[in-house]
């Protein structure tokens, strides 16, 4: 059984999440600085996912609500791409639109103080992202749909 990444990619954190062997559940695996260059986060990344056996790295695509790609739409298609060249895991773009929010108003509603929300928002927007995938994976199995890649 092989584990899928979902990566919340930010220009100054990045949000991780592991998927369990059975790709059902999503799970937090941190937030990871951001490094000086695109190769430098690239290579961080790939060295923290190195522990786990991947079949697959959901990252999150920032659409706008009008389904266009936003400005850091392009921020994340270069890192893809840098990825690809490093690593023959595939890798798979996923709408994040509205995860961030999501995650906000999660821990906002547990009563999480804003400066603790801030160091771990990111990762629950990427267990948010991840099991939107895992979620939609689970029931195009169910249905007999074509692949999701």
């Amino acid at each position: 059984m092989v584990r899928i990444a979902g990566i919340d990619y930010g220009t100054v954190r990045i949000g991780v999440a592991i998927s369990d062997e059975n790709q059902i559940i999503a799970g937090a695996h941190g937030v990871m600085p951001s490094k000086k260059s695109y190769e430098e986060t690239a290579n961080a990344l790939l060295e923290l996912l190195t522990p786990y056996r991947l079949g697959a790295i959901v990252l999150g695509m920032p659409y706008k609500l009008s389904g266009k790609a936003s400005f850091m739409g392009d921020e994340v298609t270069h890192f893809a791409e840098l990825l690809k060249k490093k690593t023959s895991i595939p890798i798979i773009f996923w709408d994040e639109r509205l995860t961030s929010i999501q995650a906000e108003r999660s821990l906002k509603e547990s009563g999480m103080t804003r400066k603790k929300r801030s160091k771990i928002i990111d990762s629950v927007a990427a267990v948010i992202l991840l099991q939107n995938y895992l979620d939609a994976l689970s029931w195009k199995r169910d249905a007999n749909l074509p692949d999701l890649s």
